[in-house]
């Protein structure tokens, strides 16, 4: 194993290990809330698995787009959330019913969505982006339905182990994530530099900027749950994109850099957003 496959295989341990700590924090009772709202479920699960997919297609198709930008596209937007987006999520008054169990619908719906919706579009594009069923459902089994799963059957079966456990599990996953993305940007930073032209850095904002508004708007009528579902829908798993890439294509060196890319553009083009509902939620308070 080369140095570039260990920092892979860190990352991805890390990723598990935060998904890990979040399911044992949240419980069995916040990571089932939102099952138990089943029209939320349905509009959460529609902005971010349906309405993104379809906004990435319009992009690809109205912008002069490289392959490995309109691949990455296509997968973050069918990943599900991230493990380091909870924490902020909650930062910005995030309930954390929603927050906790937006993790688990995502996860448990990436199975089922990203193989169908990458072999959808592939075709829809006349394109070679069919991933194998097999491949994309293990990749999202190990990375984020395993923990899930995990972390669930400790919390009900052994809740003082699970809050022993929970800080640690995140810290690690936490640590050893920093550790690896460190010597990865410092290697692949002259690859994401040159990969900012034809667009990308345009598709790439205007591709956040309607996240945030199809999160905000279909997070119905409470503040926090459309916070939430914003950074959720403009901010996607890179680890899951980057692990189907390199099971189908494990010589492809070029689309890894341009999902970080995306995840580096995300953060900064989300800022402004964040801070907004921050003032919102403490004017809220003071009032």
């Amino acid at each position: 194993m080369n140095a570039a496959q260990l920092i892979g295989l860190a990352i991805n341990v890390s990723l598990v290990l935060m998904v890990f700590g979040l399911v044992l924090a949240s419980g069995t009772l916040h990571a089932g809330a939102l099952l138990r709202q089943p029209a939320l479920a349905a509009r959460s699960f529609l902005a971010m698995f349906v309405v993104m997919p379809l906004v990435a297609v319009l992009i690809a198709r109205n912008f002069d787009l490289n392959r490995e930008l309109l691949v990455t596209l296509l997968l973050v937007a069918l990943s599900p959330v991230p493990p380091i987006l909870p924490s902020k999520q909650l930062k910005t008054g995030g309930d954390p019913d929603y927050v906790f169990g937006l993790l688990v619908l995502t996860a448990l719906g990436s199975i089922l969505v990203i193989p169908g919706g990458v072999a959808l579009i592939g075709r829809l594009f006349g394109r070679e982006l069919d991933v194998p069923y097999a491949v994309a459902a293990k990749v999202a089994a190990i990375s984020l339905l395993l923990p899930v799963v995990v972390g669930l059957l400790v919390a009900r079966f052994a809740p003082e182990l699970a809050r022993k456990l929970a800080k640690p599990a995140s810290l690690a996953g936490l640590v050893l994530l920093v550790a690896a993305s460190v010597p990865l940007l410092w290697k692949i930073w002259g690859l994401m530099t040159g990969a900012m032209n034809n667009f990308t850095l345009l598709a790439m904002v205007a591709f956040v900027m309607v996240g945030l508004a199809a999160g905000h708007v279909f997070g119905g009528p409470d503040a926090s749950n459309r916070t939430a579902l914003a950074l959720a829908t403009a901010t996607r798993h890179p680890g899951v994109a980057i692990a189907i890439l390199h099971a189908v294509d494990p010589a492809n060196r070029t689309v890894a850099p341009v999902v970080l890319l995306y995840l580096l553009v995300a953060t900064a083009a989300s800022a402004p957003y964040v801070a907004w509902r921050k003032r919102g939620q403490t004017a809220a308070a003071g009032g």
